[in-house]
This record gives C-alpha cells, structure tokens and sequence, in this order.
C-alpha cells in the first residue's frame, strides 16, 4: 500500500505551520505571523513507532490572498483532503472558535476521512480547558497542544497512529534515486516544470512573482524509478528582499542546493542573465554540486536564436563552469523534459565515481609530464602522489612538497586535464593540496 497521508487543515493564523515543522522536527515550512504564508501543500515523511506517514501542510481555509491566488490555494486544499486518510482540524485555544472554524468543520464533515481535532496555542495546562468550546463543533475529542512550548507532541502523534488505516503490507516508502533541486529567479518557470513531472498541478503555477514561497519536496516517477523534485522560491536581489517572507525563501532555495545531488538553474530564454542568476550559480559552485543550465521557455526563441548563441552566452559568464552540461527545453509542454532528467542522472552517477590510486598517478605522471609545474622561489615543487578521498563531490588530494607552490592557474590546468581523462567530467571537482608529512615519506611520486 501507499504512505498514509495526514493533512492538516484550519482557517489562517492558528499555527498549521508552526505544527507541521514540530512534528517534522526541522523547519520546513515558513512561518509568520502574515496570513497566508503557505500556499502549495508541504510534505514530509515522518516515522513513529515503526509506521511511516506522509505529513502535509495547507493553505489556510478562507483566507483572501493578497495576490488574488485564492482559487489556486483552495485547489491545493481540495485535493489534499481528497487523498488525505485522516486530517487534523487545528484549531486557536487562546482565540476560541470563531465563525471561520464553523465553517470549516461543515466542510469536513462531508468527508468520509477520522477527523481528529487539535486545540493548538494551549501553551499551558491552565489553557485546556479553553479548548473545551470546541467540542461544539461536533468533536468527540480535543486534544490541547503547543507547537511553541512543545506540549503534548507524542499524544498527538498516538492519536495519528490509532486514527491511521490498518496495514495490508509494507508501505511503499522506497527512498528517490536521486534529488533534484529546481532553483532560479523569479518567473523563469519552475513550477510549471514540476507539474509537467509529475503530470498535474501540484504547484500553483501564477503570473504573480514569488506564488512559490516554501522550498517543496514532490515525488514523481519516470521509467519505474522514483525521484525526489524540491521547487524553490523565485529569489530576488539581496538588497531588493524587504519582507520576511523573501528572506526565508531565499535560505530555503540555499538550503535546497545543499541537499540536492543534482541542481537545475533555470534561465528564461526571453531574459537577460541577471545578478540573481550569477549568485545563484556562485552558490551552486561553492557547494560543489552537479549542474545542468536549463533554458526553459526555448519554444518562444527558437526561430529568432540558434541554441549555440545561448550557450556561448552562458560559458561567457560563467567561465568557472563551463564542464556544466546545457539543456533547452519548454517546461509548460514538456520539450526535452525527460531527456533532461536522464542527464540529470547521468550526472548523479558520475558524482558517485571513484578512480583508483594507481590510475590518478599515471595520469598525474602524464600531466607533469606535458606541463610541469613553474619554479617557486628557485624550486620546482614536488607532487609524490595522488588519491581520491570521497565522491559526492569526488575529491582527490594531491600530496605534495609545498601547496603554496602551486598557482591558481596551474591548480586549472591540473583540474583540467584530470576533467579530461576522468569519467566525472561534467560534475564539479574538488582538487585539494596537502603537505607530504613523514608518514608519507615511503610513497613514490609521480615525477619519480
């Protein structure tokens, strides 16, 4: 059977967010105190007592969204309660019930689903009994709690258990073959991507600039594998982010670059590359992560460009990454998507790749060879070997007589010829330079 899901569902302001992130036990979602941060439904698969569910957060019940994106919101919320094997009504202890929570729970109660009703913001145990109005709803249970002061957790994480469908076999909770983090600035179409992957609109898709404002996690499957899609917020200039909101968003896109095994910067064929993009890309380069520049929206520009202008365009500004493979597709219709997500994984292998000892010397030996390194204060420096660390990314460690012998322009043509001869051609490589200590005074260099 499929992963249970546990919706959470409420009107706006009684801290769904704020619950979502403590059972988590991480902050995933962004929570503030504007109504209507959250619009996409946010995920998360939490384990308990040796079961597995699927945790989601909503937009908030009746909220009027300042972007006029109130349809979009209510479509998210509508389809999670449709997939939804129980739902947690959250309610306001401190405010008591209000006429939106009314008509929130008419609405569940068309809902064949267990309904389980929590009294959030009860900070105290002199506030349970504030919850009791609740009971008006129709509850036959109210269970106080408090995301913020961490009261009552594991009672609700027992109620979820009991309210949870029996088990007919192992749940289907296989682990992504591979994370791919959709980044870039706003607008550039990356959430019209996603819902092409996974054929349907699981990410409200708006004109608006920044309707994505959590980084959300959404699995799909391509050929009989299952992968793991993370969509970021649209980041903007730093001096340009005025809101909370904008700043949370713009850690939560970073935060999605570091847990990517593969990152796809999107660029918009129609626009310039902009400060956003480059920062972006710096990011992406410190963190050592695999890359594809993705130029998305390429059908309104192929008959006014050649796909060679685009690329030379890219490898001009980013001179550091020109090893970054280039894709050109249309996310809306789904041109070159799956050949996208093919490299992609291609991409993800060759950053799991280790080359062996012997081989990294003999080809050292060769570069020395061709190109040894220039004299440093009246000494030529020394490389005695070379080996290879760790993959993901794949480093190699070159032991040698004095690191600071070794110019920026000569660690290039190193890392250069190793891209050229390696299998790991296209995914960043991280070159360190390390002293030879005593312990390694038997090895044998290369230039000997």
């Amino acid at each position: 059977m499929g992963v249970p899901q546990v919706v959470i569902v409420g009107r706006p302001n009684v801290g769904k967010s704020s619950v979502f992130n403590w059972i988590a036990g991480r902050r995933l979602a962004i929570v503030d105190d504007v109504a209507g941060v959250t619009r996409d439904r946010m995920t998360d698969l939490i384990e308990y007592e040796g079961r597995r569910f699927e945790l989601i957060d909503t937009g908030g019940i009746g909220i009027n969204d300042v972007d006029d994106l109130n349809d979009e919101i209510e479509h998210q919320i509508s389809v999670a309660l449709h997939q939804a094997d129980v739902i947690l009504f959250l309610l306001d202890a401190r405010s008591g019930l209000v006429a939106l929570d009314e008509e929130v729970a008419r609405r569940l109660r068309g809902i064949d689903r267990p309904v389980l009703y929590v009294a959030n913001k009860a900070d105290a145990a002199s506030l349970d009994t504030q919850a009791d109005e609740f009971y008006r709803l129709g509850a036959q249970q109210v269970l106080p709690v408090s995301a913020e002061q961490k009261r009552n957790k594991y009672e609700l994480l027992d109620a979820i258990l009991a309210a949870l469908p029996p088990t007919d076999g192992p749940d289907d909770d296989r682990p992504p073959e591979m994370k791919l983090t959709i980044v870039g600035r706003r607008n550039v179409g990356k959430s019209t991507f996603i819902n092409t992957l996974v054929e349907d609109q699981r990410m409200i898709v708006s004109e608006v600039p920044g309707t994505t404002r959590d980084s959300v996690d959404v699995r799909f499957e391509l050929d009989g594998k299952t992968f793991l899609a993370i969509d970021t917020p649209g980041v903007r200039r730093r001096k340009s982010i005025r809101q909370d909101i904008e700043f949370y968003g713009l850690h939560r896109a970073q935060r999605s670059v570091r847990r990517a095994d593969v990152v796809l910067m999107f660029f918009d064929a129609g626009q310039q590359i902009s400060q956003v993009d480059k920062q972006l890309c710096q990011y992406i380069q410190e963190h050592f992560k695999p890359c594809v520049f993705v130029v998305n929206k390429w059908d309104l520009m192929a008959e006014h460009m050649p796909t060679e202008r685009w690329a030379d365009y890219l490898r001009d500004t980013f001179p550091s990454m020109w090893h970054v493979p280039i894709a050109f597709v249309t996310g809306m219709t789904g041109r070159n998507v799956k050949k996208l997500v093919n490299h992609a994984q291609m991409l993800f292998k060759q950053s799991l790749q280790r080359i062996g000892t012997g081989e990294l010397n003999r080809l050292i030996g060769r570069a020395l060879e061709h190109h040894p390194p220039p004299i440093f204060r009246q000494r030529r420096p020394k490389i005695f070997y070379v080996t290879q660390t760790q993959v993901q990314p794949p480093t190699i460690v070159i032991k040698c007589s004095n690191p600071k012998a070794f110019s920026p322009s000569y660690r290039r043509f190193l890392l250069g010829f190793l891209r050229d001869q390696l299998d790991y051609g296209e995914v960043p490589i991280r070159l360190l330079f390390d002293k030879r200590s005593r312990n390694d005074a038997s090895t044998n260099s290369p230039q000997e």
